[in-house]
């Protein structure tokens, strides 16, 4: 079955490939002279329909906005200054 790989969306965008599927939701894709990659978590790591994959990764990318923008200002609330700390 096709299957939309969304666990890599933010590195290397939203992958189409054929995988077996199980019950478990979980997917192998097999590839000739490779090994097999395993995804696990259906509506996560990968999802049936390109439009479901591109909501899961527009979700992922809106998370980590979020997550920068807070590192950002943790960041911009740290001071160094000559003589104190460890280092000193």
């Amino acid at each position: 079955m096709k299957i939309y790989i969304s666990k890599y969306a933010l590195s290397r965008g939203v992958l189409e490939a054929e995988a077996d599927v199980d019950d478990n939701g979980f997917a192998v894709v097999r590839k000739p002279g490779s090994f097999a990659e395993y995804y696990h978590g259906e509506g996560r790591d990968w999802c049936r329909t390109r439009e479901q994959a591109f909501q899961v990764a527009e979700a992922m990318r809106v998370k980590k906005i979020a997550s920068l923008k807070q590192q950002i200002s943790k960041l911009k609330m740290l001071t160094f200054a000559v003589g104190e700390g460890a280092n000193a």
